[in-house]
């Protein structure tokens, strides 16, 4: 069974949480499915606003699944959170992502 069947049959079981949801995202990234990623991102922010490694996820699912305005929207959320809450490497990371997206929709890239 993969780590995607485990804990797809773990939400179906009920136990929801932002960790599960991150977890989910995750491995739909790998998968290749950036939109299912995306869903589960999104629900483990809203378990969890505070959760700045799932608005840096959502922002790369996002951006995956060709969705770049959605993508700068994550990262802008998740440097706020970052930086609120101390994290500052993943803040900086988020800050180089949201910058090329941003070139990206300038038309500038």
């Amino acid at each position: 069974m993969s780590a995607l069947d485990t804990f797809e049959k773990m939400l179906a079981a009920g136990k929801d949480s932002a960790m599960l949801r991150y977890s989910l995202g995750n491995e739909y990234l790998k998968a290749g499915r950036p939109s299912d990623a995306a869903a589960h991102l999104e629900a483990a922010t809203r378990h969890d606003p505070g959760y700045s490694a799932a608005w840096k996820l959502l922002g790369k699912a996002w951006a995956e699944a060709g969705a770049t305005q959605a993508a700068l929207d994550a990262y802008t959320r998740g440097i706020a959170v970052a930086e609120g809450k101390g994290d500052i490497q993943a803040a900086k990371e988020m800050k180089v992502f949201a910058k090329r997206l941003e070139k990206q929709l300038s038309g500038s890239a």
